[in-house]
């Protein structure tokens, strides 16, 4: 019986465990990526760690997230983060120079290659063979300190692609066809591994968008094999030096097979406010829009943008309609430009934005009120955009610009005559803004840079024998990181000042939350909080579990928990706790009290099935299914506290 390439990967950085589903491994990491909005406490931590250098192969370090520099807080973070990278042997990306997906997948993917990012998308660079995993910042830093990662060995999902993509259809809509498939919760536990005739029509940059977009239905990554196309992509990189191939064996056995004829798939768009909400263009087309915005670490490619140069040589972008584009890279503008496909943008009537993420975590671009936005973004969770209530479609690069010179929903087979892209065989390739480690000897006299923004991470206590609390909310299903900690122009500068930050946790949901958590706090109870499935949803952004953890809250009881949510919990010592009836769900209100006798002592013994009285409702219980890890970790009180030890 043959491997599956993903099954050779991990076996081949193996450092503990056994490659059957469902059970914890540790895996050793090549590389690692940050970002600017996780980063800043991913290198707090490393810090606390206490070691002198980074023990990977590649770290990088980017700024792309909030690039806004609207006060001193952005910039002061900016110096903290490159002095940071040259301290400790790290690769720095400056603002400006692009999104961590799209820079990595440009200068540092190897195939074969294991990845670490502190941001979900960081599955991105699986279009080139990686195996790149995104995961709270914790996990990075304990990664750039040379240890291993753990996660439960997931299923691998076998996708079999034949055929080939019609004119003005793209890879966007093979990942959005997946997602009505599996929904935002279908590949939680598995590994979307791609294979097939079809993979070979499909350039790295369409494999990437694939992978990226595997995040939004939970998977833990997502590859394609490392073939011809992986070679032309490293050579046109000047980087054919990291090329290996590599595949799945013929007679590979995967979990599960799925079959998609690429020739089949239409133009397809996610409706207002989730990525799986998904519909043939066709059935929303006529609807007046008011903005559209290509970019993201999905769809900022030169292909993408070259599609959109091809178009406005055509058409002028519709009057009423602001048509943004967000440059995936340096590289990728630069090479526009090179080709003379920047100028008919420009005459488009188009507005261009620096190279980063910016709308899409809510840094700007928020629409007008009560109109429609088309995006090739990767998430149109409510309120993301900046605007409540907000009407967001996440669409192909082909749709979004046939949507803009027509100023409605528009199906892109409507402009004719599918314009023929080339792919230049050498990109010109501009490293001006990616600054290089220093050497070790020069490395140790570094001064860090210390912002007023930038706060210590204040001590976490370990576990108590015994919770006593109060369930302070409840929430339903699909519960996204967004709700519990959001991002935006107004808090993402305060990534780095847990106090600071930690009074948004819950804002959209309850407005109170912060302040009542604390009064809570004070009495020396704890915080509880009830949710639905696939609670935890979204960004890996640990600030999701720290601030609720700065705050008092100490256990999260839920139907099912995200993979990276439930990671950060524990890395931080809270009970991710699962309903044994999920029927109890319904027993329990805001404000109920609740008591965990001899936790402590049931942890320690290693069981499971955990007992929670509710005040004047009786009992119910919790399933704690934790490894052995995962159980001192908790008892510990934090991961960072458990590596002291």
């Amino acid at each position: 019986m043959g491997f599956t390439l993903a099954h050779k990967i991990l076996e081949s950085h193996l450092v503990s465990g056994k490659l059957v589903p469902g059970e914890e491994i540790a895996i050793k990491i090549d590389q690692t990526l940050t970002q600017d909005a996780t980063g800043t406490m991913v290198y707090l931590e490393f810090e606390a760690i206490g070691i002198n250098r980074v023990k990977t192969e590649v770290s990088v370090s980017y700024v792309d997230h909030n690039i806004l520099q609207t006060d001193f807080r952005n910039a002061d973070d900016h110096r903290f983060l490159l002095s940071i990278a040259k301290r400790y042997g790290i690769w720095f990306s400056k603002p400006g120079n692009g999104i961590c997906h799209q820079v990595h997948l440009e200068r540092f993917a190897v195939p074969g290659k294991t990845l670490l990012g502190s941001d979900s998308h960081t599955p991105t660079a699986g279009g080139c063979g990686m195996l790149a995993i995104g995961a709270g910042g914790l996990d990075v830093a304990m990664a750039m300190a040379g240890k291993p990662f753990y996660l439960k060995m997931p299923k691998i999902v076998g996708i079999y692609l034949y055929g080939k993509l019609q004119p003005w259809v793209s890879a966007r809509d093979v990942a959005l066809y997946l997602l009505s498939k599996f929904t935002v919760k279908g590949g939680l536990g598995k590994i979307f591994e791609y294979f097939g005739p079809g993979t070979k029509t499909l350039t790295v940059p369409e494999r990437a968008t694939i992978c990226n977009l595997g995040t939004e239905m939970g998977a833990t990554t997502s590859i394609f094999p490392s073939d011809e196309m992986t070679l032309s992509w490293l050579k046109a990189q000047d980087r054919e030096k990291d090329f290996v191939e590599l595949s799945a064996d013929k007679d590979a056995k995967y979990d599960e097979i799925i079959e998609i004829d690429l020739s089949k798939i239409e133009p397809l768009c996610a409706c207002p406010s989730s990525p799986d909400n998904v519909k043939k263009v066709a059935e929303e087309a006529g609807k007046p829009v008011s903005q559209v915005i290509i970019g993201s670490c999905a769809n900022s490619s030169l292909k993408d943008l070259l599609i959109v140069s091809k178009v406005l040589e055509r058409y002028k972008v519709h009057p009423d309609v602001s048509f943004e584009i967000n440059p995936g890279s340096l590289q990728v503008l630069e090479n526009l430009v090179t080709l003379s496909a920047f100028k008919s943008i420009l005459d488009g009537g188009t507005r261009i934005n620096q190279c980063g993420c910016l709308g899409c975590i809510g840094m700007g671009q928020a629409p007008p009120t009560n109109s429609i936005s088309l995006r090739t973004f990767t998430r149109n969770f409510p309120g993301r955009s900046g605007t409540i209530p907000d009407y967001i479609y996440l669409v192909s690069p082909e749709t979004a610009v046939a949507s803009a010179v027509k100023g409605m929903i528009t199906d892109p087979r409507e402009l004719g005559e599918y314009p023929e892209i080339i792919l230049p065989e050498k990109f010109i390739i501009n490293d001006s803004m990616l600054i290089p480690p220093l050497p070790e000897n020069e490395a140790q006299k570094v001064e860090i840079i210390r912002g007023p923004n930038i706060v210590p991470l204040p001590p976490l206590d370990p576990l108590p024998e015994d919770l006593e609390g109060i369930f302070l909310l409840k929430v339903g299903d699909n519960i996204t990181t967004d709700h519990i900690m959001p991002a935006g122009a107004k808090i993402l500068p305060l990534r780095s000042n847990l106090p600071a930050i930690s009074e948004y946790v819950y804002k959209n949901v309850d407005l109170e939350f912060p302040k009542k958590a604390l009064e809570i706090k004070k009495t020396g109870l704890v915080v509880g909080i009830v949710g639905g499935e696939n609670y935890g949803q979204g960004s890996s952004r640990e600030h999701a579990a720290l601030a609720p953890r700065y705050l008092g809250v100490r256990i999260k009881l839920a139907k099912s928990f995200a993979r990276i949510h439930r990671s950060n919990l524990i890395n931080f010592g809270i009970l991710p706790l699962i309903f044994e009836n999920k029927e109890d769900y319904k027993k329990i209100s805001p404000g109920d009290t609740f008591l965990i006798k001899n936790l402590k002592k049931a942890l320690s013994k290693g069981e499971k099935k955990i007992k929670i009285n509710i005040k004047g409702k009786g009992e119910i219980f919790a399933v704690l299914d934790l490894s052995e890890r995962e159980r001192k970790c908790i008892l510990a009180g934090s991961l960072l506290n458990l590596a002291k030890e």
